[in-house]
């Protein structure tokens, strides 16, 4: 039977393969895009609209009342961009239609109830805090000491993560815009990302990665990169953190991106706390590394699961390990490719085997996020030390050349992908 399926869709690359996930020529699948994005909708859509934004909710309300009046009321919605996942909520509950709504979709985009439930379920947190305005923040600090960290409690890609390490930083709070906002103790310890899937009463495939530097600094203009971990004592402590940490979340399946402090305990063991968790797929390469190196395709997993259908994705008996890097421009965007280099490594093994690099004269876009940067690379190896030399080495090597280009110019040639 023919359904009516929207898929509020932004990105520009392959990110989700839509036209894999559900039959476009027996259901009428519509989309509500940009403008940036409408160039990767599958051929088969039933119809495309487009919007400034997708997680505008009044314009993608609009898109969605116009497509219902052409193809019926839509039986579900799919969202599998971080960023989308409020607005399709609350685009499910106006239809009535089946998925999660904004009371569900609540633990996993609030942090501070994020925390409260983790926290509840007996797994290790950083003391941490509501942050409605400055007092808040400055009673924690005078209860807890500094640092601090105050970020956003439904924030994205690091926006807005304000460290404070001494007295003279507070005044940085007063410059804050108002939204809601969540206070921590700061933890100096290494972060680690978690990516896969819980089915409900334990782990699916999973993977753990170590991040070289970190997201915070990638809005600070340093290069960005994560390589998957191999230590066999540190993944089994892992493993038991995320199992604990997505029960606690959910008891039904759901595809998670996790973040974790890893420190050493006294007697030496792993000492794992948690930072934050999102109900989807990973950002940056990480859908990508996961297809092309490890054979799954964790948006199929997260589509199967907003579509209400049942999840089964086999754990590999055999992992390789995979790694990715960010580039981010070198002024703010928007800019213009002058030029790009990489020179070709003498071990081959250190070379990316998938490079995404705008064309030279090609505007890069302010747009945010972890798509729309200076330069993507994915790597793929036997071990993790093999896998983070290439990242470093490109990462100390990788050449860009941009010009600031003023936004009502736009223009230029799509980025060039090669695949080695």
């Amino acid at each position: 039977m023919s359904r009516h399926i929207v898929v509020l869709h932004r990105w520009r690359d392959r990110h989700a393969r839509y036209e894999d996930y559900l039959d476009h020529r027996t259901h009428h699948v519509t989309y509500v895009t940009t403008e940036l994005a409408r160039d990767s909708v599958p051929a088969g859509a039933a119809a495309v609209l487009t919007v400034h934004a997708t997680d505008d909710t009044a314009a993608v309300w609009r898109a969605v009342t116009e497509l219902r009046a052409r193809f019926g009321p839509p039986a579900r919605l799919l969202a599998l961009n971080e960023g989308d996942l409020d607005t399709a909520a609350v685009i499910r509950e106006r239809l009535g239609c089946a998925g999660q709504r904004p009371a569900e979709l609540a633990r996993f985009r609030d942090k501070l109830t994020m925390n409260r439930i983790v926290s509840d379920a007996g797994v290790p947190t950083p003391r941490f805090a509501d942050a409605p305005d400055e007092r808040a923040v400055r009673a924690f600090a005078g209860r807890h000491g500094l640092p601090v960290v105050v970020k956003p409690r439904r924030g994205t890609a690091s926006r807005g993560v304000v460290r404070l390490a001494s007295e003279a930083d507070l005044p940085q709070l007063a410059a804050l815009p108002p939204e809601p906002r969540l206070v921590q103790a700061y933890c100096p310890d290494e972060i680690v990302h978690i990516d896969g899937l819980w089915t409900g009463d334990h782990l699916g495939p999973w993977r753990a990665s170590r991040y070289v530097n970190t997201c915070v600094d990638f809005t600070q203009g340093q290069a960005l990169g994560s390589v998957e971990i191999d230590d066999p004592e540190l993944l089994g402590a892992l493993g038991r953190f995320t199992a604990q940490v997505a029960g606690a979340l959910s008891t039904d399946p759901w595809v998670f991106h996790l973040e974790a402090f890893v420190g050493t305990a006294a007697d030496g063991r792993p000492a794992i706390r948690f930072l934050e968790a999102g109900y989807r797929v990973g950002g940056a390469e990480i859908p990508f590394v996961w297809r092309e190196v490890h054979g799954i395709d964790l948006m199929r997993a997260a589509a199967d699961i907003q579509l209400g259908r049942t999840v089964d994705v086999p754990v590999p008996a055999l992992w390789r390990t995979g790694g990715w890097l960010l580039v981010p421009s070198p002024v703010p965007a928007p800019c213009r490719v002058l030029s790009h280099e990489l020179p070709a490594p003498e071990d081959p093994a250190e070379a990316p085997y998938a490079v995404v690099v705008p064309a030279v004269g090609q505007v890069i876009p302010r747009v945010g996020g972890y798509e729309h940067v200076g330069a993507r690379f994915r790597f793929r190896g036997d071990s993790s030390g093999e896998v983070e030399k290439a990242v470093l080495r490109t990462a100390a090597q990788f050449r860009l050349e941009c010009v600031p280009q003023p936004e009502h110019l736009g223009g230029g040639r799509p980025a060039c992908g090669l695949d080695r």
